[in-house]
């Protein structure tokens, strides 16, 4: 089941990069650089208390930051 509160960064076939929601069909904003998009993908999860996750050029998940209830007890 998808969260609607996550957001991937993922490189389309024409060479930008897209900020999309998790589960829906059109990307929330498509930017020139991963780091423009990143950077969006972060804002959006951080309002919503979701995921945010990076996906590389290869399609596998680089990064991934959580916000709002996160499960696991970390010192520092």
């Amino acid at each position: 089941m998808a969260d609607e509160r996550d957001y991937w960064t993922q490189k389309r076939p024409d060479g930008k990069w897209e900020t999309k929601r998790e589960g829906a069909d059109r990307a929330s904003g498509v930017f020139e650089t991963q780091a423009e998009a990143w950077d969006r993908s972060k804002d959006l999860a951080r309002d919503r208390r979701g995921e945010a996750y990076l996906k590389g050029r290869d399609g596998l998940i680089r990064e991934r930051n959580t916000y709002g209830n996160d499960p696991t007890k970390s010192k520092g």
